[in-house]
């Protein structure tokens, strides 16, 4: 029964693949015509890996905070293999296939691979073997494409990082900390409406190339049992770029909580940021909040109340400086660790940085304003559930109001670089998120996502580069722990660009949605070898997340994983 178990499992994993990939053949004429105007792009440079890491199982009763889904942009890492040109921030991560057989019983890898656009894929992991003392380890990585979809190695892209990482776990205490370099190199290859009868593009004038420092320490006494538990974070990023722009971030941040008695509790969190901008000019820009909030169990009952006030040093857009948010949350627990209906009112302020900026763009042209999104109110309810603890469902529905939320658009002076523009009143967004995931065993998993953003702007034209819709179709398979299976297919809906063009109109430019599919298989030959095939963007479309920066087409990518 087990076996015939394992085989539909199977089925069900490649279905979501190769059904949906038949049916979007049939349909691919009609994407390339009718009213839209241009192909649309994901973000992420299409050369990703799907890694696979260690199997998330979360079996801890539902706390009466929810995990708070605000402004996403759309981002789809893979921990294993992402080229970094158009990194979206999508905020629902899909699962992988866990790696542990590469894992379980080594602590090192080693991993290389070839791919199709010249692609050169190598990557280290370094880890000291369980221990109850101290966790320690180094990686090592270096991703690259020498050529592209526009113009070959005009569009060619590469990241490369090392880090190194520690725990030292004591009585009742843990300390640790990281230390990460990166470097990565774009090219601003949608020059396309400024240059015409084959004019050469000197490579020099269109790179650009970031350099990333993160350095980061923290303390904790979370495993320790004590009524009063504390952690917190101390960081310092910098980045600067080939254009002479540099930002450094020194940001802390503290939580706390304290164990009244059983049934209520107190907590406390602080965030300090002191960031310093160098461009065209110096910039200083301090963030602090402090919230504080008491929570309380009545039988099925949870309640919270409180309140945050933060200040930002920011003067974009008149900024209001100073700000005060209530924080107020009803839960309803029907069944204990299993049903949670909640629902509240709140906001924040949300620290924005060059440093995450650039890895959600890279397109960036100099001399950009930041700004902090000051989320003034959001009135939210959802719930959570599982069932049978295979089937687990997450659902939230929230209205917001946003001031200094920001948008990309092409650059007037060069349409290939992007500017940060600002709504001059209050953006209103109305927000559907979902989710269902099934897990069996460790052995298939099958999930759903999907996030709806129905956005009201002020003086815009439109969200530029915010599209309505996101959902995530995925599925994974361990087939008698020999052959690992992974299959994803996403939808990214239209948005809209607003360009200049060579003569000096303006045209407002609307994006294709996007439906890509990709597919991984791994073959473990022995513990110490497993050989790898991926497949991205099967479906072979050339779309753009950003006018005029078509994505590549299918992206094939080979190699070995070698464990001791």
């Amino acid at each position: 029964m087990k076996n015939k178990l394992r085989l539909a499992s199977l089925a069900i994993v490649m279905s979501v693949g190769y059904s949906y990939l038949n049916s979007a053949q049939a349909q691919s004429q009609g994407w390339s015509e009718g009213t839209k105007l241009e192909d649309a792009e994901v973000v992420v440079e299409k050369s990703r890996v799907i890694e696979l890491p260690q199997a998330a199982r979360n079996y801890e009763k539902f706390r009466i905070n929810p995990p708070e889904i605000g402004d996403r942009n759309v981002r789809y890492r893979f921990v294993d293999y992402r080229l970094p040109s158009q990194d979206i921030e999508l905020q629902m991560r899909v699962l992988t296939i866990k790696q542990d057989e590469l894992t379980k019983l080594y602590g090192n890898y080693l991993k290389g691979g070839l791919g199709n656009y010249g692609t050169l894929y190598l990557k280290g992991y370094f880890h000291n073997k369980r221990s109850d003392v101290a966790s320690y380890g180094a990686q090592v990585s270096h991703v690259s494409s020498s050529r592209g979809p526009v113009d070959k190695d005009n569009s060619a892209v590469s990241q490369s990082e090392i880090s190194v990482n520690g725990e030292r776990y004591l009585k009742g205490f843990t300390v640790g900390g990281d230390l990460k370099y990166g470097r990565e190199k774009h090219y601003f290859y949608g020059y396309e409406p400024l240059f015409e009868n084959d004019v050469d593009v000197d490579r020099d004038t269109i790179k650009q190339v970031f350099n990333r420092i993160q350095a980061e320490g923290f303390f904790h006494n979370q495993t320790s049992g004590a009524p009063f538990l504390y952690k917190t974070n101390a960081r310092l990023r910098y980045i600067n770029d080939n254009y002479d722009m540099s930002e450094s971030n020194f940001a802390v941040d503290f939580r706390s909580e304290y164990g009244i008695d059983e049934e209520s509790a107190f907590k406390v969190d602080a965030d300090l940021s002191v960031l310093s901008h160098k461009d065209s000019a110096d910039v200083s820009r301090g963030l602090f909040k402090l919230h504080a909030a008491y929570e309380r169990k009545l039988n099925a009952l949870r309640l919270t109340l409180g309140a945050k006030v933060a200040y930002t040093g920011d003067d974009v857009n008149s900024a209001r400086n100073f700000n005060v948010y209530p924080m107020v949350q009803v839960g309803l627990e029907p069944v204990e660790g299993n049903l949670l209906i909640y629902g509240g009112i709140g906001g924040d302020l949300q620290r924005t940085t060059l440093y995450e900026l650039t890895k959600e763009n890279p397109y960036l042209a100099p001399n950009v304003q930041v700004a902090d999104v000051n989320k003034g109110l959001e009135i939210y309810g959802g719930f959570q559930a599982n069932v049978a603890n295979y089937v687990h469902l997450n659902g939230r529905v929230a209205y917001q109001n946003f001031r200094n939320l920001y948008f990309f658009n092409n650059s007037e002076a060069d349409p290939s670089k992007f500017e940060l523009l600002y709504d001059d009143g209050v953006t209103n967004v109305f927000n559907v998120f979902a989710e269902a995931s099934f897990n069996y065993s460790d052995e298939i998993r099958l999930g759903l996502k999907a996030d709806y953003n129905s956005y009201n702007t002020d003086e815009l034209e439109k969200p530029f580069y915010r599209p309505e819709l996101m959902a995530s179709v995925y599925g994974t398979y361990n087939f008698y722990d020999k052959i690992l299976f992974n299959s994803e297919l996403y939808y990214i809906g239209d948005s809209f660009g607003r360009i200049t063009r060579p003569d000096g109109t303006i045209a407002l430019r609307q994006t294709d949605s996007i439906i890509d599919l990709n597919l991984k298989a791994d073959y473990k030959f022995t513990n110490n070898f497993t050989v790898f095939l991926m497949a991205n963007n099967i479906f072979g479309k050339k779309y753009e997340r950003f006018v005029n920066y078509p994505n590549k087409s299918v992206n094939l990518i080979g190699g070995v994983t070698y464990s001791f």
